[in-house]
């Protein structure tokens, strides 16, 4: 448990007054980096300059005449320190060669040397692919047949898998277009990789041990339940590569997301328990401070130099030396010296969220902490107890505007969750960082260190799982910098009426409220799922995950989409625990990727699969989670009738894998016909013309009152499937302005000359099917208002298998659920490409009823095309335009 800084080097009773001087000038410091990293080296220099000129005449001219001068004067030769500096880096950045091509966006073969692992990227690449961002330092490029030595940062975007066991320090050659910044500074460019990276020579060796260090902790965990067996070398070295999304998710949601981050707390702790051990064996101060040293660099490698890591590491030297030369050290004047190091050293930390969070939680329990521990132990609050209150309180209040800036939101459990995590991270820590060091050279002795490191490990995913599961655990708030400025004035006026008494007993009824009261409120009277509801289209991006209500929490999932934390979402929020029967249509990673999040905590009945294994990534995962089940995943035959709980569904094709089409993973997906209380519901997949024109060729009844738009909407869509399933009501499961085109505009008219209102997950969010007393409604959840300034309304009605008006959900819908993403602003390609399918990314739809949230279309609607012959139909290629140079409709998935 984090220990505050305990006041016994002062004289009893008294409390030394903080000295704020030198923090008063890190801060000033810190945004005049901020403010000027992205200006021009003139710029920089005139504010450096002016700044060390006034400190000198402040100095000198009121150093007797105004009060706190010397104070001034520092912050003023602070800034000075950390621009001058700065305005040299801007100056060479921008006149080297690499600025140069970034600007032309030129093709270019770089050598590189990695500076820190490659980063996951929650945008996937094509297909669903992942993709990462690299930190690197260039060493030379080539552009044509030119070639130069250069220097300067380069951010790398490229594809996950060719990067997975690429160690910091490793030099690389590859292909690919530059860019400037996409932050807009100056001292870095983007580079967009378009080959695989090619290895020049080895890491250095102490980038390899630390990578075996790494690799032997991931081999000791390997007998661990799979949640702890990723956890655990997140909290000992940072690496959540196996961590689960679901989990990671729920960390956040929890404000539990700094424990995997090595911050300063993991470094303090390992430090902290080498030298209480040296120290009871009655070691020489000099000689502590010197293993301590080897331990910190140990820890500094293995944990690779992040900025908290960095951060911590700076301050524990600057601790050592203290306990070697015998003088106290005061904590927030060497926390303000380490934030000066660090800007000089990286002036781009200033923008930084984790480092600002980093040194704010720092500085919280530096500054508020030890008091609110006081004051708590004053009022008979247990020792322990009142300073993990304090710790945990006084880290989220600092660290919330920050956080409420990037994400929009702000948690109510994180105090909480906080307090009871604190027990067991210092163990699970030091027992881990054990581990990690004996299993290189002793497997076995570093698995059983890590089996009783799990234990405690078992408790912070029980704490995670529990706060991070709660409905409305956090609640929205604008984002972006008035945001956090507005939570931090909020905060700043909560805390400063908190110190009166009868208002701080209104902040504490209003406090245990919301925790007692408001969040599960919120659960019980959030409207969703709505009563009735039969079939469920979750907003998981672009992709497809289908449920079917099979009654007691129970449902069947037809495709998981892309994303294991946004299926999972669904399932929490439609109340599903058990999945009787999983179907996935084929391997797609769009249909496939949240597999894992459907399986995580949910018994999986069996797993049914499309007859095409391929492609190969997609039956990984599937055959993994099947594994993980005890499943054996079987392909149903054409005629197959299943009846789970209130589902019956019937497989209509294929009668056997395509090949040779434009997409035969596509074609070959499987396409069911689902009965649920009466409604009939038509799945097919990603199912294109050919596999279409089969199923009308062999007869199968495809006429259902709710169709699952084949393919995201593609145009890849025969009219006469379309017209033949007659749907009272048509789904569109698809990503917000996805790079392919959907749904495309002719998909888009043909719905609209057949009279089928459309709904689609990229503007309605989760979109359910509900059937009461024989009529068939949807209930759209979760979506915000769209740019034409409309207020979103709770539900929209589709239309009834009778005359009778259709059932209209309450109001209370209106408010059900906050976005699960920032959406974007309407956009809209030119008129000139009105025929291209790329106007689907513009949000338009031509169909009867369009919601009032839809813009008005720009043009008349595409005319319905000729129907040809079915050879001819099966031949031809929908039309399909590049859209800034991306493909539309004629990319899988």
């Amino acid at each position: 448990m984090t220990r505050l800084a305990a006041p016994a080097a002062e004289p009893t009773g008294q409390r030394q007054p903080l000295d704020v001087r030198l923090a008063a000038g890190a801060g000033c410091a810190w945004l005049a980096v901020l403010f000027c990293v992205d200006a021009d080296a003139d710029t920089t220099l005139v504010v450096a300059l002016v700044a060390g000129l006034l400190g000198v005449v402040v100095l000198v001219v009121g150093r007797r005449r105004l009060r706190g001068a010397a104070a001034l004067a520092l912050a003023l030769f602070s800034v000075a320190l950390v621009l001058l500096p700065l305005a040299g880096r801007i100056a060479h950045a921008r006149a080297s060669p690499l600025a140069q091509l970034a600007s032309r966006h030129a093709s270019v073969t770089l050598e590189l040397t990695v500076t820190a692992d490659p980063r996951r990227l929650a945008a996937k690449g094509p297909a669903g692919s992942s993709r990462v961002a690299v930190e690197s330092s260039a060493d030379a490029v080539r552009s044509g047949p030119s070639s130069a030595s250069v220097d300067g940062s380069v951010l790398v975007l490229a594809d996950a898998e060719s990067w997975r066991d690429i160690l910091p320090g490793q030099r690389v050659r590859l292909d690919g277009s530059l860019q400037p910044d996409l932050n807009g500074g100056a001292l870095s460019v983007t580079l967009f990789a378009r080959t695989d990276p090619l290895l020049v020579g080895q890491p250095p060796w102490w980038q390899r041990a630390a990578g075996s260090v790494r690799s032997a902790l991931r081999a000791a965990v390997v007998g661990l339940p799979p949640d702890v067996r990723g956890l655990l070398p997140g909290l000992v070295d940072g690496d959540t590569a196996n961590l689960d999304p679901v989990l990671a998710e729920r960390f956040q949601l929890a404000g539990l997301t700094h424990l995997v981050a090595v911050s300063g707390t993991n470094c303090s702790l390992v430090i902290g328990a080498v030298l209480l051990v040296l120290r009871r064996a009655r070691v020489r101060p000099w000689l502590c401070a010197v293993v301590g040293g080897v331990v910190l660099l140990m820890f500094v490698v293995v944990a690779r130099p992040s900025p908290s890591v960095l951060r911590a590491a700076l301050m524990a030297v600057v601790a050592l030396i203290s306990l070697a030369s015998g003088r106290p050290r005061a904590a927030l004047p060497t926390l303000s010296v380490v934030v000066l190091g660090l800007l000089l050293w990286d002036p781009t930390l200033a923008g930084s969220a984790s480092f600002a969070m980093s040194v704010l939680a720092t500085g919280a329990l530096v500054v508020i902490a030890p008091g609110w521990a006081r004051v708590l132990r004053a009022r008979g609050v247990p020792l322990g107890i009142a300073e993990s209150v304090a710790v945990a309180a006084a880290a989220h209040i600092v660290t919330a505007p920050v956080i409420a800036a990037l994400a929009g939101r702000v948690s109510l459990v994180a105090i909480a969750a906080n307090v009871l995590a604190e027990p067991v991270v210092a163990v699970t820590t030091i027992v881990g960082f054990t581990a990690a060091v004996v299993a290189p050279l002793w497997l076995a002795g570093g698995a059983a260190l890590a089996w009783i490191a799990g234990w405690p490990c078992r408790w912070l995913v029980l704490v995670a799982d529990f706060f991070g599961g709660l409905h409305g655990a956090t609640v929205p708030w604008p984002a972006g910098t008035a945001g956090g400025l507005a939570l931090l004035v909020l905060l700043a006026v909560v805390c400063v009426a908190a110190l009166r008494a009868r208002p701080r007993l209104v902040l504490g009824a209003a406090a245990s409220t919301a925790l007692v009261i408001l969040i599960p409120v919120r659960a019980v009277t959030s409207g969703w799922p709505p009563s009735g509801w039969v079939f469920t289209a979750c907003d998981v991006g672009q992709g497809d995950a289908l449920l079917l209500n099979a009654g007691s929490h129970a449902a069947v999932a037809i495709d998981t989409g892309p994303d294991p934390v946004l299926i999972d979402r669904c399932l929490r929020d439609l109340g599903i625990t058990t999945i009787p029967l999983l179907v996935i249509t084929h391997l797609h990673l769009d249909h496939v990727g949240g597999m894992s999040g459907v399986a995580r905590g949910r018994r999986i009945g069996q797993i049914l699969a499309g007859p095409l294994d391929e492609p190969g990534s997609g039956l990984l995962i599937v055959d993994r989670v099947a594994a993980g089940q005890g499943l054996v995943i079987r392909t149903p035959a054409v005629g197959t009738h299943l009846d789970v709980g209130a589902v019956h569904l019937d497989v209509l094709g294929p009668r056997s894998a395509y090949r040779g089409t434009r997409s035969d993973p596509n074609n070959s997906s499987l396409v069911l016909r689902a009965v649920v209380g009466g409604v009939r519901i038509l799945l097919p997949g990603d199912a294109e013309v050919d596999a279409q024109q089969a199923l009308l060729d062999s007869g199968a009844d495809v006429r259902a009152d709710v169709l699952k738009v084949p393919h995201h909407g593609s145009a890849y869509s025969d009219p006469e499937f379309l017209a033949a399933v007659h749907a009272s009501v048509a789904i569109v499961s698809v990503g917000l302005h996805n790079d392919y085109g959907h749904p495309s505009p002719i998909l888009l008219a043909e719905m609209a000359r057949l009279g089928v209102p459309l709904l689609r997950t990229d503007r309605d969010g989760d979109v359910a099917a509900v059937e009461q007393s024989g009529r068939l409604s949807t209930v759209a959840h979760g979506v915000a208002a769209t740019s034409v300034g409309l207020a979103r309304p709770a539900a929209r009605a589709g239309p009834t298998r009778e005359p009778q008006t259709a059932a209209v959900a309450s109001a209370v819908d209106a408010r059900m659920r906050a976005c699960q993403r920032v959406r974007s602003t309407s956009t809209t390609c030119q008129p000139r490409y009105l025929g291209s399918s790329c106007l689907s990314a513009t949000r338009i739809c031509w169909s009867i009823g369009r919601s009032a949230r839809s813009p008005p279309p720009l043009a008349a609607p595409i005319p319905a095309s000729s129907r040809p012959s079915g050879r001819a139909r099966r031949s031809r290629a929908p039309s399909c335009t590049n859209c800034s140079g991306r493909p539309c409709s004629a990319m899988p998935g």
